[in-house]
């Protein structure tokens, strides 16, 4: 179907430019009708070609049967001209010199087959437009004397690839603009819940290897977990951790989240993830279960919403469900798995202003102001919950260079974790305290036994002995002098200032002493997050974690393999295999600090994906 004269008129000047382009090549190929024997069929060739093409341009509708035939009418026009100009140079040049320039006698029959190559382009033009116009053949031209100039082979195959490749651009910005006008495939042309959601995720695939110190003692150090659950030391299967016996597994981590975009300044997030119910600080799943599938929980459910001041600077960011840690932190007091239940909120101040109005840059210095209430565990016989209150201000500055600085002082308030003993004879089984243990533990903090059953002298139950309230001071310089390259610095620091050793000895049988802190030193070299092929980064650490300085529970699982009263030293490399796709490969070896011997080293190589 062909497009009408207006819609021609409407196409961009691109077109036209390419109509003159191809004006022209008709000139050109009219002249060389007249050419040389040995030239005509290669003429010919050109002549069906460009033919050809604007029997294209008119199937696409990007001229009309009329404009067609206009073109041909202008070209038969010029041809004419071109032809009279160059017969009166000729008349006037003698005889002599005709030879010298490559003049010829223009045969009648050449004459006549140039009337007949005419008429033939007509005839097919004609075709083109599908009996919808007549395109009349022009005059047959006089019989005189020309000059054909040589063009050269390379010149017409030049001409060709130009004609063809401006076309081809021609189109394709055609095409484009009637998909952008049309709105071909964008998200509003969808339902309006789908561009609202994205989905995320992330695969990660490890391979372990965990080798045990030669001085360390079988049977040496309880597995507490284990003796809880079973109800007592001896009626627990394995109650001691294995810390010989060299292991070597297979692990995988899955995520997939899910972000909704409620409102412009709210979000809902929901992220499954391997893992299980009891270990809140690992979402690995080992490899080796007799082909049994994988357990698959909530990882993440939350709301979010941010609030902006008139000018746009952010004021605030509010939390509430199962979200991820608020804290700017380490791996020092917190697992990088864990996540928190509760409510949280943080305000920032930007502290530079300029004619009384706040300075919208994301340059220069922030203060930040977190803080949260999460329940930990909730008690059904018992008004006194387990919670944690934590606060925490801090300063954030970035430079122009992309720079930055952050220094945050935390504070963490545990309340309601310490044990507390039954009444043996009006609570011989402990029914009334037994909530007050742990419902999770890895190894490391002061424990004391709460249950005292004169009917069941093998139940045990183990509990915390002491308070823990932290003052977490950490800080982050990150240096991007070398960018794309970064150096970073973490200093971290934990105290545990609710120790209070007398009541902890009047609980426990055994105290070592006042074993309240911890320390991290960390510095990492090159990308600040390994996302693209050839990203790398480098990182080395020591750490310093004392028996009571933090809850055993929720500090990192990998390091010493979980707990505290342990120290030594950490490193890493991460290298990207391709965009998203990275692998990881860490050594994390460790000794205790205080109690039983109990090194251990251990290597991971994590193949990593995400989108």
């Amino acid at each position: 179907m062909f497009i009408s004269r207006q819609q021609t008129q409407d196409k961009k000047p691109s077109v036209w430019i390419t109509l003159k382009q191809i004006l022209c090549s008709l000139i050109l190929f009219v002249m060389l009708g007249n050419s040389w024997a040995d030239d005509r069929v290669e003429m010919l060739k050109w002549r069906h070609t460009t033919i050809n093409l604007m029997q294209r341009l008119v199937d696409e509708g990007v001229i009309s049967p009329q404009a067609a035939k206009e073109l041909l009418e202008r070209a038969e026009r010029a041809t004419a001209q071109q032809l009279q100009r160059e017969q009166q140079e000729l008349d006037k040049q003698p005889a002599s010199n005709v030879s010298d320039i490559g003049a010829v006698e223009a045969q009648e029959g050449v004459s006549e087959d140039a009337g007949t190559d005419s008429a033939e382009s007509s005839e097919e033009i004609t075709e083109v437009a599908d009996q919808t116009e007549v395109i009349e053949e022009p005059a047959p031209k006089d019989k005189t004397v020309v000059r054909v100039p040589y063009v050269p082979e390379f010149v017409l195959e030049q001409i060709r690839t130009e004609l063809r490749g401006e076309l081809r651009s021609d189109v394709v910005q055609d095409v484009m603009a009637q998909a952008k006008s049309e709105r071909w495939g964008v998200p509003e042309a969808l339902p309006s819940w789908i561009s609202n959601i994205k989905l995320k995720g992330d695969l990660r695939l490890r391979a372990e290897n965990i080798a045990y110190s030669d001085r360390n003692i079988l049977n040496s150090y309880l597995d507490v977990s284990e003796i809880n659950d079973a109800g007592g030391f001896g009626k627990a299967d394995r109650p001691f951790l294995n810390i010989t016996e060299d292991r070597e597994r297979l692990r995988a981590r899955a995520r997939l989240g899910l972000d909704a975009k409620v409102s412009t300044n709210t979000k809902a997030v929901f992220r499954l993830s391997t893992g299980n119910t009891q270990n809140p600080i690992s979402t690995n799943q080992t490899l080796g279960n007799s082909g049994n599938r994988y357990e698959i929980v909530m990882d993440q459910a939350y709301l979010r919403y941010q609030a902006y001041t008139f000018e746009g600077f952010q004021w605030g960011s509010f939390w509430g469900g199962r979200m991820p840690n608020p804290w700017v932190h380490t791996d020092l007091v917190w697992d990088s798995d864990l996540g928190f239940e509760g409510l949280a909120a943080t305000f920032y101040l930007n502290l530079i202003r300029a004619d009384g109005l706040e300075d919208v840059s994301e340059f220069g210095p922030k203060m930040f102001l977190t803080l949260g209430a999460f329940p930990l565990q909730e008690r059904e016989l018992s008004a006194q919950d387990k919670w944690l209150f934590g606060s925490q201000i801090g300063l954030d500055w970035v430079f122009s260079n992309q720079s930055k600085v952050i220094f945050a002082v935390a504070y963490y308030n545990f309340d309601n974790l310490v044990g507390q003993r039954n009444d043996p004879l009006n609570d011989p089984e402990g029914l009334l305290t037994q909530e007050t243990a742990p419902e999770f533990m890895q190894k490391g903090n002061t424990l004391f036994d709460i249950l005292d059953n004169p009917n069941d002298l093998d139940a045990d139950l183990l509990a915390l002995a002491a308070d823990y309230n932290l003052l977490n001071p950490t800080l982050v310089i990150d240096l991007a002098h070398f960018a794309p390259y970064h150096l970073v610095l973490y200093l971290d620091y934990v105290k545990n200032i609710g120790y209070e050793e007398d009541e902890v000895s009047s609980r426990a049988i055994q105290v070592t002493g006042s074993e309240v802190e911890g320390y991290q030193v960390k510095l990492v070299a090159g990308w600040p997050t390994v996302t693209k092929y050839r990203d790398w980064q480098f990182y080395l650490a020591f750490k310093h974690l004392e028996a009571d300085a933090v809850l055993d529970a929720f500090t990192d699982s990998d390091f010493h393999l979980g707990g505290t009263d342990t120290e030594g030293w950490l490193a890493g490399f991460q290298y990207g295999l391709d965009d998203n796709t990275w692998v990881t490969i860490r050594w994390l070896s460790a000794d205790e600090i205080n109690g039983p011997p109990f090194g251990v080293d251990v290597a991971q190589i994590d193949l990593n994906v995400r989108f």
